[in-house]
């Protein structure tokens, strides 16, 4: 018997991507409503506890209200949004973040899927911590650019609808340092201070650079770009999504593309070095819509299904 998916919030530029590629799969069925039932709540409830697993790709109130509608013990739940993504409660659904989280997932009732920002830090920063070459209380300034689609229906129709010739090359914001991936990223990065994040939208449809400068007279002494490049490589050796680039590849770069994993589920990871002056970056490049989304939720689907990722 196949099992069962509904995609609570089918329309939005997550959903789209996940209702999209699981129409193309025979291993399961997809549960879908008319556009005129889609805001519903009977149905929509109905749909909630009929499934075997649903996925929510709806802003964090509606998120909250369609986890409460569930009833049935059975159904699991897969979060795109930011509700649950600091509550203990749910599993936090990164893969890789640490040997035991996959399991945990796969055990999973209830499952919060990364941001698409906090996916990069996290990823770049607790291998580090937990290694003992980054301090949990070092004084982090992130940055990241995303392409348009990160805003949602709203970006995109900002940037390829009728009034597209307004909309700005590049839109850095979260200017109050009040961010709501913040929270996330020092919970999961294992963070003891609270991190800076700047983060910033782009005139391209998806994909993100997110870098990390560090200070080496701030880190433990043995904390060389080398040390960090080889404890992320030992962190994620043998993952599928994500790569660590080995030193004498990501020292031969000369530009980081954000668009270069568009499509995909995969996340490269890099650390660079100006050793005269003491400085290190760290850097993650991969699809918003992809490992920082929709790659993401399928990710944690295939998991829940032991399928293979």
């Amino acid at each position: 018997m196949s099992t069962t998916v509904f995609v609570d919030g089918d329309q939005g530029t997550t959903g789209l991507q996940i209702v999209g590629q699981l129409a193309a799969r025979r291993d399961l069925q997809l549960l879908t409503l008319p556009a005129a039932q889609r805001k519903d709540p009977l149905r929509r409830a109905d749909a909630l506890n009929r499934c075997d697993v649903a996925i929510l790709c709806l802003p964090d109130a509606a998120a909250r209200e369609a986890a409460a509608m569930i009833e049935n013990p059975a159904v699991r739940v897969i979060d795109a949004s930011s509700a649950h993504r600091t509550d203990a409660s749910w599993v936090y659904g990164f893969p890789e973040m640490s040997a035991g989280q996959a399991d945990a997932i796969r055990a999973a009732r209830r499952i919060s899927n990364p941001g698409c920002y906090p996916t990069g830090a996290v990823a770049l920063l607790r291998p580090l911590v937990t290694a003992g070459l980054l301090p949990a209380d070092y004084p982090l300034a992130i940055h990241a650019i995303s392409g348009y689609s990160g805003q949602g229906r709203a970006g995109v129709q900002a940037h390829e609808g009728p009034q597209a010739g307004s909309a700005p090359a590049l839109e850095v914001y979260g200017l109050a340092l009040q961010h709501k991936h913040v929270p996330e990223i020092r919970q999961h990065a294992l963070l003891t201070e609270r991190p800076g994040f700047v983060p910033a939208y782009g005139a391209y449809r998806q994909g993100i650079v997110l870098t990390i400068a560090l200070q080496q007279r701030l880190l433990p002494s043995e904390a060389s770009g080398q040390r960090l490049q080889e404890a992320l490589a030992t962190h994620y050796a043998g993952a599928q999504h994500v790569r660590v680039l080995p030193r004498a590849d990501a020292a031969a770069l000369t530009g980081l593309n954000p668009q270069q994993h568009n499509g995909s589920n995969t996340m490269s990871l890099a650390v660079f070095e100006n050793a005269t002056h003491g400085q290190l970056l760290l850097a993650a490049v991969f699809d918003n819509l992809g490992k920082g989304a929709s790659g993401a939720a399928l990710q944690n689907l295939d998991l829940l299904l032991g399928a293979d990722q």
